[in-house]
């Protein structure tokens, strides 16, 4: 294939297609999650739902890599970078009987799932996770002695064990109990992810966690009648056992979900939020661990070195923002032009604080309380960072787009109670738009760091062919 030198302009648009409507055009499957949504695939180990999309973004939070519209291509079907933006340009369609090979490995029948053989003792086990991990001894044995929790013979992984409603397992998950070298863990191969290692009691609460030793950690941490009650670990960060354990257990109704104080854990905290929902569950809190997870709170307190919390930044940066917005006097009959003089001169902050002030008033209008700093806190509490990973070029346009909506609203004469309602809806929304943007670092470093990335593929892909 020739060296083809795409323009800045042209790089940017590709990294920037709307990826849900993209693949759903070339026969890929796809399920709506909160605000996002799912892309369904089969492989060798069963089907998979852990890569989710917004927008131009995606996350695969099984293998914890994501980024742009371009790296999706080079990693879901192994193309190259030329390859990848001619596709994503609409220049090149490849048919999928003709894609790559890892496209191709989405289509092999699932394996039959089988629990690998279990070793006549659980001795490594029990030493790893009393030793290292700091797991009570009565935690192991009550989910040894369930068969939820065994050694494996071949090589002594610990084994986590999901099963269904009528105790048959379903899904295990292997975690290495070696100390040296890189952890290992894995699915085991034809797994079900509706299932999951977990313990349900007769209470009305179920605590979700991300990993089977995360779970064992709170429980160890928490160990007053704590039988009674519901736990589950997803095996990552997508929702899929929680849902069906939901809706096989009626009398659970009360949700707390556990995930890592990190990025990750706080991401899947607000969508895993989103998701429940949307399916009717609306009983749910938080429970934060003081250092990134809870076994790394069993470490602190045990006194060996500890992962500490890892704040969102992105998150922190607009609430910041937020605090910082001043009440404007809201004059109707020059909102419009006040909002495209800000737009023009790139002062989002006041673009924000004009189209906020519009709202408030336009929500007085309308009869409702609602008002400026109560506008503030619903801004602060519906912001999900898990959807706000777009380029600054594609936030820019997004603003640019709800200028425009906003203003063919504003040019309405006569406005019922209801256009007042719609009229001051479109404007928080704006606001939001504009302070996505102000809450961004100057120079955007996840953008530059992936366009440089993408550059020195394209450059080394150059000098092959050279």
């Amino acid at each position: 294939m020739p060296y083809i030198p795409f323009t800045e302009e042209q790089k940017i648009t590709a990294n920037s297609v709307e990826l849900a409507d993209f693949l759903r055009m070339r026969g890929e499957r796809l399920e709506r999650a909160g605000r996002e949504y799912k892309l369904i695939y089969s492989d060798g180990s069963g089907r998979h739902d852990s890569i989710t999309m917004s927008g131009s973004t995606w996350f695969d939070h099984k293998n914890q890599v994501g980024g742009g519209a371009i790296k999706f291509m080079q990693y879901y079907y192994d193309m190259n970078f030329p390859t990848a933006v001619q596709e994503l340009l609409g220049q090149r369609i490849t048919p999928l009987s003709h894609a790559p090979p890892k496209a191709a490995v989405r289509e092999e029948k699932p394996k039959n799932f089988k629990l690998p053989v279990a070793n006549e003792n659980m001795h490594r086990v029990f030493a790893y996770l009393i030793k290292q991990r700091f797991i009570a001894p009565e935690i192991i044995t009550y989910f040894a002695k369930n068969h939820t929790l065994y050694e494996d013979k071949e090589h002594h992984n610990a084994v986590f064990v999901g099963v269904n409603e009528n105790g048959i397992p379903r899904q295990a998950h292997k975690r290495s109990t070696s100390t040296f070298g890189r952890s290992f863990r894995q699915t085991v191969e034809g797994s079900d992810t509706k299932y999951s290692f977990s313990h349900f009691g007769e209470s009305e609460k179920l605590f979700v966690f991300e990993a089977p030793i995360d779970m064992l950690s709170y429980l160890t941490l928490n160990p007053k009648n704590w039988q009674k009650h519901s736990y589950i670990a997803m095996n990552g960060v997508y929702e899929n056992a929680v849902l069906t354990a939901l809706k096989g257990r009626s009398n659970l109704s009360e949700i707390i979900i556990c995930t890592d104080n990190d990025v990750g854990g706080i991401d899947a905290a607000d969508r895993l939020k989103d998701v429940l929902r949307e399916n009717n569950y609306v009983n749910i809190s938080r429970i934060l661990p003081k250092n990134k997870d809870f076994n790394e709170d069993l470490k602190q307190l045990n006194g060996v070195e500890f992962l500490p919390a890892v704040p969102h930044s992105r998150k922190q940066r607009y609430t910041a923002v937020i605090s910082e917005l001043q009440k404007l006097e809201c004059d109707a009959d020059r909102l419009l032009s006040n909002l495209n003089l800000t737009l023009k001169n790139e002062q989002y902050k006041y673009l924000a604080e004009y189209a906020l002030s519009g709202s408030a008033f336009f929500l007085r209008q309308a009869g409702c309380k609602a008002d400026f700093d109560q506008l503030c806190i619903k801004l602060r509490k519906e912001y999900r960072a898990y959807t706000d990973k777009a380029h600054r070029a594609q936030k820019q346009r997004d603003l640019r787009d709800k200028v425009s909506e906003v203003g063919r609203d504003l040019k309405q004469l006569a406005r019922t109670y209801e256009q007042s309602v719609k009229t001051a809806k479109k404007l928080y929304q704006l606001a939001d738009c504009a302070l996505k943007i102000c809450a961004d670092e100057v120079e955007n470093i996840a953008e530059n760091c992936e366009l440089s990335e993408q550059e020195s593929d394209e450059e080394v892909y150059a000098q092959e062919l050279s």
